[in-house]
């Protein structure tokens, strides 16, 4: 009996998606900057929810608020790890464009987002992502678009 490898890889279970982002030894510096740390996968329903841990020495603006662009970046990282988890993580999916509406500032401390694929098209994922604070009130939103491309193209 010859044993034939399968053409698809085995599909990943929500925890292990979580497990393989909690456990990575190498996170990406812009990810390690905005204090990213996932804490829940829904592959049914595309969604992913993350936490940031906002630092004071490194997000605030003269306000002391955190600057609004760092929130812009927590949203785009909440959307793309959205079309990570959507792809069954075999591609990322680089912004093309996004819009965000901010309803009240950010603080330093545990900020939670939410990313989520609201489409998967052939070529182009629509995304939204949400941001709240501690106490449950948002604090901001985005939708984007974005270009799945099979980590493979990423290779060099």
């Amino acid at each position: 009996m010859t044993d034939v490898a399968s053409p698809e890889p085995e599909a990943l279970t929500d925890e292990a998606i979580l497990q393989r982002f909690q456990r990575s030894k190498n996170p990406p510096t812009g990810s390690q900057t905005l204090g990213f740390r996932m804490v829940g996968v829904n592959q049914a329903d595309r969604t992913v929810e993350v936490e940031f841990d906002a630092k004071a020495e490194l997000l605030l603006n003269p306000m002391r608020q955190i600057q609004g662009g760092y929130l812009c970046a927590m949203l785009d990282e909440c959307m793309s790890v959205a079309c990570m988890v959507a792809s069954g993580m075999t591609a990322v999916a680089p912004t093309l464009e996004m819009k965000t509406s901010f309803f009240r500032p950010g603080m330093p401390g545990k900020i939670r987002g939410i990313g989520r694929v609201a489409k998967w098209g052939r070529q182009i994922a629509f995304t939204e992502g949400e941001l709240y604070d501690p106490e449950g009130r948002l604090l901001a939103k985005a939708t984007g678009t974005a270009l799945p491309t099979p980590f493979a193209n990423y290779k060099k």
